[in-house]
């Protein structure tokens, strides 16, 4: 898998909470979601994307390099970084779409 496929599997599971109304994609809720859940489902993906990322760094280099704390600080912040474009979407553009019909 090369990194390009990683960091676009990344994209989209850190965009999924806040371009989609139902939570984990699956369970449909009557009520908007709230932040709280909506930041759940972003660590749950994120935890998602490190075991994808995991498995496929098993896969092509034969193990699993241990990491210390610094790896997963980082990994989280892009993981944040990632998701901008998509909380943007749903707090500043919708909000403004609304307000102009």
């Amino acid at each position: 898998m090369s990194v390009a496929a990683l960091l676009l599997l990344w994209f989209v599971l850190a965009s999924l909470p806040w371009v989609n109304e139902r939570t984990f994609v699956v369970i449909k809720v009557n009520t908007p979601k709230s932040a709280w859940i909506r930041l759940g489902e972003v660590v749950v993906y994120y935890f998602v994307a490190l075991m994808v990322a995991a498995g496929f760094e098993q896969r092509f280099s034969g193990n699993i390099y241990q990491q210390d704390w610094e790896f997963f600080v980082t990994t989280l912040c892009l993981f944040l970084v990632l998701a901008v474009p998509a909380v943007v979407y749903r707090h500043q553009w919708l909000p403004e779409q609304q307000k102009q019909r």
